[in-house]
């Protein structure tokens, strides 16, 4: 592993082991992008997945909302959807539209074309970025990796792009199980090394994305979600013991309490949840991170601070870690995510008794 200079600010990290913090440490989804104008710079230059395949420019933008806000992690700036792509399917992002799949998997026999990638090939772009922002970072705070969860990519590579309902993909799940079970499993196998392996070059923290968990429904998220995701985290704490795992299921508190039981050390919540039922339901087995709903980032600042309390006050004073409830819009104001952040730090240093 490639040596790098010693962290100064650890909270995240002391927060997602379930250590007392003296504030709570915050950071964004989609923290680095469209609503920040010098990412729009870059873009005008670029297009998206250029950027994501130049380990130059992803270390670039992944680092601008450090250089601008006082957070307390930065996140390689990719995409999820960099695991389709290294499995052999073109995916396209159609400005105003998103990402689409021109040839999607259209039923069992279109799982032949995919590849069984190697990694360095595929994704060394990924890991290259990592280690150059972990460099570049110069230990100012932790730098988490991601990957999106096997249900939720399964459901863009058979839906084609983004969709309300992903009744195809869903339909799968009903119409051929064992193809699903099979695809589902060749994901969990690649994601799970894809992490370790982003892990190796320098991410100090683990996301698994599951954003269309919450179209699956209690039973069948244990059968077709729960075990991949499980087995994911497994993969990563074989490899990686002592590195914190944050697992996201947007839209599923149904999902809660079986995700506390996996080697998952944070669960995140979407702004939908109630962070006190919550608590309740998941104990001390995870530490929770979330939820402000991110439209609360449209209110005034004085009212942002507000919100920020309210979401504070909610998880209470077990060891928690700040974030939205899903990703920053392209409209909004970076100077209201100045204000989120700010209001966790100040608001939760008055509630530690700082």
């Amino acid at each position: 592993m490639p040596s790098f200079p010693p962290l100064q600010n650890d909270l995240i990290l002391r927060a997602a082991r379930g250590a007392p913090t003296a504030r709570t440490p915050v950071w964004m989804m989609r923290q680095a992008g469209r609503y920040l104008p010098e990412y729009q710079a870059v873009r005008a230059k670029h297009s998206f997945f250029e950027v994501v395949g130049t380990p130059e420019l992803a270390a670039e933008v992944t680092l601008q909302p450090i250089e601008r806000f006082p957070l307390d992690a930065a996140i390689i700036f990719s995409d999820i959807l960099v695991i389709p792509q290294a499995l052999g399917l073109t995916v396209e992002m159609v400005p105003g539209k998103g990402p689409h799949f021109p040839e999607p998997l259209d039923g069992p026999a279109a799982l032949d074309r995919l590849v069984t990638p190697d990694l360095d090939a595929a994704l060394g772009h990924v890991f290259e970025a990592l280690t150059l922002t972990r460099h570049r970072l110069d230990g100012r705070v932790p730098l988490i990796g991601f990957a999106g969860a096997p249900w939720t990519l399964m459901a863009y590579m058979i839906e084609g792009g983004g969709s309300k309902t992903y009744k195809q993909a869903r339909a799968w799940l009903y119409r051929h199980p064992d193809a699903a079970h099979a695809l589902l499993e060749r994901l969990a196998t690649l994601i799970g090394d894809y992490l370790v392996r982003q892990i190796d070059a320098g991410a100090q923290l683990v996301q698994v994305f599951d954003s269309w968990a919450g179209l699956l429904g209690p039973s069948t998220f244990q059968t077709f979600g729960l075990p991949y995701l499980t087995a994911i985290a497994e993969r990563v704490k074989a490899a990686h013991p002592d590195t914190p795992a944050i697992v996201f299921a947007k839209g599923a508190p149904y999902a809660l309490d079986a995700l506390a039981d996996t080697p998952y050390d944070v669960i995140s919540l979407d702004w939908t949840m109630d962070p006190a039922a919550a608590r309740q339901t998941v104990g001390a087995r995870a530490v929770l991170q979330g939820n402000l709903d991110p439209c609360a980032l449209y209110a005034a600042p004085a009212d942002i601070r507000r919100h920020v309390h309210d979401m504070l006050a909610g998880f209470g004073p077990q060891p928690h870690i700040a974030n939205l409830g899903h990703g920053m819009h392209p409209t909004h104001d970076p100077e209201h995510a100045r204000a989120f952040i700010e209001a966790v730090h100040d608001v939760s240093e008055q509630m530690h008794g700082g």
